[in-house]
């Protein structure tokens, strides 16, 4: 099957503090993963706040460079690209941010916010096809006619989010980066933008790379998931293997505290986490890099853990694992 988007062990670190005293933060360490070309689809990017999920959408944006490693489009590396082939990048990968209320410039109405893509990239011969083609999309999605002469300040947070869509779809992109896109609206209205993005993945063709915390509303639209801890990834595959038989203790952890809407049931915790035990961990510990990042938390570490990275291993057809219980 032939990649649309591929990273190959992608590492990007931040340099923090003064001129005398620094240090370095890896938000996201040795990262591979692709998205197929010949199928829309939608993966998950899973993981806690500080995993490092969000800088890999940037790093995909070209917002920041990544420190080691490269990231391609279509088997060409996106910061060799040629001004020509940037362009054309840009237009394929387009992005839903978290907050809908940074995402459009206050001072456009919303058929300017529409239209000014069509006139960037040259996809409209006139004014009149443009506001066909905008009303069209906007029908598509399911917002009335009447918004478009709207400023951002005058509609609500999911319309923000479905004219972000819209965008996507009126310049013909490949790939949406979705940042947390249904973290900051109502939860009466979350379901509708979710089942919009599914609604566009499969009637448009259009990817997703959908960036959450929020395991229960990738279930809504993901066909596959990723899960990254501390920078790293821990687990992938199939949406359906990973969620009905995790493998990695982390990945346990996130399913097992998912909270389920049964008023007659009572939770009762099968969360493993190592309680503090003195002398269980080796008194020379390697570094953090070199050894795996959960096993401090992890009930089932073993001494290796703190020795060696585990590698990746292929538990099943679409499922891996980053862990010695199964090396």
């Amino acid at each position: 099957m032939s990649e649309m988007l591929k990273l190959n062990n992608v590492t990007k670190i931040f340099s923090l503090g003064g001129l005398l005293k620094r240090r370095h933060v890896i938000a996201v360490d040795n990262v591979s993963f692709s998205i197929p070309k010949d199928k829309p689809t939608t993966i998950a990017l899973v993981g806690e706040s500080g995993s490092g999920k969000t800088t890999v959408g940037r790093l995909i944006l070209g917002f920041i460079k990544p420190t080691s490693g490269k990231i391609f489009w279509e088997n060409k590396d996106i910061y060799k690209m040629k001004r020509s082939e940037w362009k054309l990048y840009i237009r394929n990968v387009q992005a839903v941010f978290q907050d809908p209320y940074e995402s459009l410039d206050p001072r456009y109405k919303v058929i300017d916010t529409l239209m000014e893509p069509l006139k960037k990239f040259k996809i409209a011969n006139s004014r009149s096809e443009s506001l066909k083609m905008i009303s069209e999309t906007i029908e598509a999605i399911g917002l009335r006619r009447e918004i478009l002469d709207k400023y951002p300040h005058q509609i609500s947070g999911g319309e923000k989010q479905r004219i972000l869509l819209a965008r996507a779809l009126l310049i013909n992109a490949k790939l949406v980066v979705a940042d947390e896109p249904v973290s900051m609206i109502d939860a009466s209205l979350r379901a509708s933008i979710l089942n919009l993005m599914k609604d566009v993945n499969k009637n448009f063709g259009l990817s997703f790379l959908y960036i959450t915390h929020d395991i229960s509303t990738a279930y809504i639209l993901a066909d596959s998931i990723i899960v990254m801890y501390l920078g790293s990834i821990v687990e992938s595959g199939s949406f359906e293997k990973v969620i009905s038989n995790p493998k990695h203790p982390y990945v346990k952890v996130i399913i097992d505290s998912i909270p389920l809407p049964d008023p007659k049931r009572r939770w009762k915790s099968a969360i493993k986490l190592r309680e503090e035990e003195e002398g269980l961990a080796p008194k020379d510990m390697v570094k953090f890099r070199s050894r795996c990042k959960f096993c401090d938390r992890c009930a089932e570490a073993k001494e290796v853990c703190w020795e060696k990275n585990p590698p990746i291993i292929e538990i099943d057809k679409d499922h891996k694992v980053s862990c010695f219980l199964y090396a």
